[in-house]
Formats: C-alpha cells, structure tokens, sequence
C-alpha cells in the first residue's frame, strides 16, 4: 500500500529526516525512491510524475501492520503475489512473472536467495513493469528495492521494540543513532529473531547488525559508510502434496521434512560507502562503492508427486545446495538541469561495473532401496512422515535410507557488467513532459562446469529503451503512457550454467506497455490506475530442428487500481486492486496468477493515545504448475491491529492475522509443493523512543 507522509503514526513519526542543514543534499541526489518524492528515473520525481506503477511503505507503516516480511508486504500489494520460493527465499510473481533476484538494497542488486529482514528499513518501494533502464539485466516484471536507515545529523535518539507471538517467535530489535558535532552521525541497527510458526518442526534465528556512519564533509558533500552483518538459519518448509487436483488438505498438518535435512544458513558480510556532492543549484552527483560476500546454503527433502490414497504413500525427493557469492559495485551518476529555448531538461547520466564470482553445488539424495534420487515412502497412521533416522519404508514394504551423495551440479561463475545509461526529462509545457532515455550493457559471463570439466563463456551486448509521455491537465492530475524493455541472460536469474544448448540462446526480452491515470482527488487522498501488456520473447532450440530457433512469446496483461490517504486527520486508508489475464505459447495459463487480487487497510486513532486498524487480502484461485493440474483455492484473509500509547516515548501494540482462522494454501513451488497458510496467530509488542 502506498502510504503518504500524512499517514504516518503521529508518536513514531520517521526519525531519518530530522533537521540539519545538510539533509537536502541526500534526497536530491540519492538512488532510491521517498514518501514524498521518487527518483525512481535516478532524479528527484514527484510520485505523480513518474510514468510507472509503483507503491511504497514507510518505516512506519510496517511498525503500524506489525510485518516482519517481505511476503507481508506483498500480500496488500496489487499487481504481485508471492511465490513458496521452495521454503528457503523470497520469491514474488511480478505481474506474472516470478523472480527469485530482483531484489535491491539501497539501489544495488542482492539477488543471493534467502529471507530478508526488515529490522533496518526506511522504507520498502515495489516498481511494476520491466525497470532496465534503473538498474540493469533482470527486473523483468518488477522489482522490490529495501532502503536502509542512515545516520541522522544534528539528532541523538534511540528506539527499541521487543515482539513476542502466540506461536512462540519473539524478536528484538535496537535504533541508536548519535550525533557527533553537527556534521557527523553514527547509527546502529541490531535485531535478533527466534522463529516459530504452526508447522511442526519448524524454527530458526536471525541476527541482523548494521552499524553507518553519515558525514557531511562540506554542506555540498556527504558521505554515507554502511556494513551489515546477517546470520539467518531456518528450517526449511515445502509444503504439502496435492490429491485429485488441489492441496492434500488432511495432510495440512504434516511437515515432509527432517528436522536434520530440511534446514537452511545464510552468512553475509555486505559494505557499502555512497558520496553525495552537489556541484550547484543544477549539477549534482554521486558514486556508490560496494562489497558482498554471502555463503548460503540449504538442504531439503519434499513431495515430488501427489498424495496416493490407496498406498497412503508420497514420493520424496530432496537434494543439498551451497552458494558462495562475492559482488563488487562500482557506480557513479550525475544530474543536471538546464533549459534549451522553452524547454527544461533533467538529465541523468551514469555508469557502473559490477563483478560477481559465484559457486555453487548441489548433492542430490542417493535411496537405498532403488539407487535413485526419489522414493514413495509410507506414510504412518493419519499421514504421519517421519524419515528423521535417514530411514523408512519404501512402497513395496522395503526398509531404505538415503544420504545427500549424488554429486549432479558443480560450477564456478564469473560475471562481468559494464552498463551505461543517459535519460532526460523534458518538460515541454506546464502540462506535458517526456521521459526518454535507454541503457547499455555487456554482459560478460563464464562458466566452469566441474562435473563436465569444461569452461563455457558468452558475452552479451543489449541496449534498453525507456519512453514517458506524462500529460498534466491540472496539478492534481497526470494521465502517463510509457514503454520500457529488458533481458534476462539465457544464464537465469541465478546465472549457474550456460551448458547445452542455452550456449546460443540469445536473452529474453520483457516488453512492457503501461497506461495510467494518477489523481490527488481530495485533500490528503490519491487514486491511481494502470493497464499494462507485458510481452516476453523466449528464443528456445526447435523441438523439429535442433539447429534452429523458435521464438516463443508470452503475454501478461492486467489492471492495477490504487486508493490510499486521509479521511481526516485521524484516519488512514489504502485499497488496491489487481485483474491479470495470461497466455503462454501452448495457449494455457500461467502458473500463480490469479485473476482477482483485492487488498485494503484502514486505521484509526479512537484517542490521541488508542488507535485501531484493520485489514484484508483476496487472492483469487491459480494455478500451481503450468500443467494446470493443480489449482490453489481462492481466499480472503481478514487482519487487524491495536496500539496504545502508554506515553510519547512507549507504545504498546497488538497485531492479529488471520482473524477468522481461514484455512488457505497462499502460493506453490511446484503441483505437490503447496504452502499451508497461518492459522489464527497474534503479534504483541512493546515500542519504545528516547
């Protein structure tokens, strides 16, 4: 939901903006989009100026919903969905479009795949629609960007809140941040989380540490230094298999896991240093420097087929996964503005390097009992699944066990991006403006199959276009159509391998077509609507002839509907809407895109220390697999909140979800991995600022 600075909790207001002289400086120069203001064309754009579908939350309003996920987030998104992500990642349908990497932090790429936490957020921003031109290969339906907390000048406060649910999780979370003269601040960051949700076995840390440092070397320079050290373990949830065309429900409570084998570690150590410089009233500029170093790994067992009645037996699979990935980022941009004749141009030009070595592996489980990576495996009275001593009993009554030493991937990858893009922002009248721009990059990649022995390489050279056409009849009024491309390498989103024939498969290509209609309709209220076609072109080697190429295409066309603001100034609203239709080349639907998606929230302050909110989510019924096999039901889930405010400095708050206990099966991995929605569960926390 999209949550103006009017929104916000009136005793927790954002902490990031408060006054130095220097502040002007970071939000007229920064990467990354504002409540107020978005650069998401890397310049200071007014919300109802960008030719784009986009929604944002605020620091607070994450506090207010009691979120502590990326999933959270996107339920009362339209236009996206999330996704299982095989129980180990973040994982989110785009417009139809699913994607594991296109994830950002403060404008770079953090596409390792794991769960991100939220514990040091300014804000959460989600763009819709192919986003080449920001920020490179990838981004093909969407892409979600986190913005960090900075150091503050001028101020010296701290936060903290302490959160315990009826699941048994708590977390605790710190925000000091102390101001060092007037031109420099230190800020710390730091969570702990013990995880714990309904399925059985399940749990896991998260510790989260995030130390920066803000200094303003002149009042035209600033310079931002961040590290962040993350250390998450869970285990890992699958899901449950499927029975006569939807989820096994009896089996609901059943976790087809181990509690040694299904778990899932993500160590990283991440750097990042941003100079900020305005030159004068018209040129400004900045330059990012960044470093990751991420080791992940995740092993897991899971159904592979559907739930069989008559054997009362499921099929399992599972395998062991490592990655190692170390990024550097090198970025620079520059903004200017000038005047040709009647004409105003904002101009944004900029280059950036990025060198990413990953390797990663993968030991399939090795059975026993036929020698082979998957097994149908009794189960016990009720459906209960136990293989916690790497042993069972196979279908035809055999003993097995089974152990991760089937070596089936090992490679080492290194990638090259050397990308430059130039945009500009032309108003032509008080009523019309042009965005027009495009990006360049060459994306070098090279592979080394271990198992093969043998080293593959390919180089790509794309260029993607971005059009904006923005006519304003009024203030208060846009009306937008846009165009913008970009490619995924035929490496994937993980690029692990370009063995075979994907070696001569040029990258696919995501079109987007995108109308819209922005309105402040009322004093502190705001309307948006799109209608969009995302096409994607997919070169793939011909079934007939394999030394030619067919070109398949896919389309995703949809509606998205936004309403957000104040009532009055003690009550808050958002709803959004999404309609989305699909076709793929064999003329079937694709997998989790359900028609229908409606979300709304609303909150309201009873008393100037007691205030209530509620809320919903509707997702329409889909489809698991692109086999069409499987349909996930539709659902609404109802949610609500409670605060009181024991005093300006402490906030006491209760979140519930799930409110009416409704049985649901939010999203799939594949047809027998299908995700058991949170029963009735509640959230109580204790805020506190000085």
């Amino acid at each position: 939901t999209i949550l103006s600075a009017a929104a916000t909790l009136p005793a927790f207001a954002d902490m990031a903006d408060a006054g130095s002289p220097y502040d002007d400086e970071v939000i007229v120069t920064g990467q990354y989009l504002y409540s107020d203001q978005v650069t998401a064309l890397r310049s200071p754009t007014p919300i109802i100026d960008v030719p784009q579908s986009l929604t944002l939350f605020t620091a607070d309003e994450i506090a207010q919903r009691g979120f502590t996920s990326i999933g959270q987030i996107v339920d009362y998104t339209p236009g996206i969905t999330t996704s299982q992500g095989e129980g180990h990642r973040d994982a989110i349908v785009f417009r139809g479009v699913r994607s594991t990497a296109d994830f950002f932090i403060d404008g770079v790429r953090d596409d390792v795949q794991y769960y991100r936490s939220l514990y040091n957020l300014e804000q959460v921003e989600i763009l819709r629609g192919p986003n080449a031109l920001l920020f490179g290969r990838g981004g093909t339906g969407g892409l979600v960007n986190r913005v960090t907390k900075k150091g503050v000048l001028g101020e010296t406060f701290a936060g903290a809140t302490l959160a315990v649910d009826t699941f048994g999780a708590f977390d605790g979370m710190a925000d000091l941040n102390y101001a060092v003269g007037d031109r420099a601040a230190v800020r710390l960051n730091a969570a702990f989380e013990a995880l714990n949700n309904h399925r059985d076995l399940y749990d896991g840390e998260r510790i989260g540490l995030n130390p920066t440092a803000r200094v303003a070397l002149t009042p035209q320079t600033i310079l931002d230094l961040s590290y962040e050290f993350a250390d998450h373990e869970r285990f890992v949830d699958r899901g449950i298999p499927s029975l006569d065309g939807g989820p096994a429900e009896f089996l609901e409570d059943v976790t087809f896991g181990t509690e040694r084998d299904n778990v899932t570690t993500l160590e990283a150590h991440v750097l990042n240093a941003t100079l900020q410089h305005r030159f004068n009233d018209h040129l400004k500029a900045n330059a990012t420097a960044f470093y990751g170093d991420y080791d992940k790994v995740y092993s897991n067992l899971y159904p592979s087929d559907s739930y069989d009645p008559v054997a009362n037996a499921v099929e399992i699979d599972g395998y062991l996964d490592e990655t190692r990935r170390e990024r550097i980022l090198l970025s620079g941009n520059l903004v200017g503005e000038f005047r040709t004749g009647v004409l105003a141009h904002t101009v944004v030009a900029g280059v950036e390097y990025i060198d990413t070595a990953s390797d990663q592996f993968r030991f399939n489980t090795v059975f026993s009992s036929n020698g082979d990576d998957q097994e149908v495996i009794r189960l016990g009275a009720g459906g209960a699944f136990d293989l916690s001593g790497r042993s069972g009993t196979a279908l035809d009554g055999t003993p097995t066990t089974f152990a991760f030493t089937d070596l089936n991937d090992d490679t080492r990858v290194d990638v090259k991006v050397a990308s430059a893009y130039l945009q500009n922002e032309i108003a032509v009248s008080d009523h019309f403006d042009i965005v027009l721009g495009g990006r360049f990059d060459r994306f070098d990649i090279e592979v080394f199959n271990a198992v093969a022995d043998e080293t593959r390489s390919r180089v790509d050279n794309e260029f993607s276009p971005r059009l904006g056409l923005i006519y304003k009849p009024r203030e208060t009024v846009s009306l937008y159509g846009s165009f913008s491309e970009t490619f995924l390498p035929r490496s994937g989103e993980q690029f692990t391998d370009i063995n075979g024939a994907d070696n001569v498969l040029d990258p696919n290509i995501f079109q987007n077509l995108e109308a819209g209609l922005k309105w402040d309709f009322a004093s502190g209220l705001s309307f948006t609507a799109a209608v969009f076609e995302i096409e994607q072109t997919s070169p793939q080697v011909s079934d007939l002839d394999p030394d030619t190429l067919d070109v398949i295409e896919t389309t995703i066309e949809g509606l998205e509907l936004q309403l957000f603001g104040t009532l009055s100034d003690r009550w808050t609203m958002t709803a959004g809407y999404s309609y989305l239709t699909g076709d793929q080349a064999n003329g079937l639907r694709p997998r989790e895109l359900p028609r229908h998606t409606v979300n709304g929230w609303t909150h309201f302050e009873v008393t100037d220390r007691f205030g209530l909110g509620a809320g919903f989510t509707y997702q329409d019924e889909s489809f698991a697999g692109n086999d069409q096999a499987v349909i996930l039901p539709d659902y609404i889930r109802v949610d609500a909140a409670a605060h009181y405010d024991v005093s300006e400095r402490v906030r006491l708050q209760l979140n519930v979800e799930n409110l009416f206990d409704t049985d649901y099966f939010p999203n799939a991995h594949t047809n027998n991995n299908l995700t058991v929605g949170r029963p009735l569960n509640a959230r109580f926390s204790l805020q506190t600022r000085f």
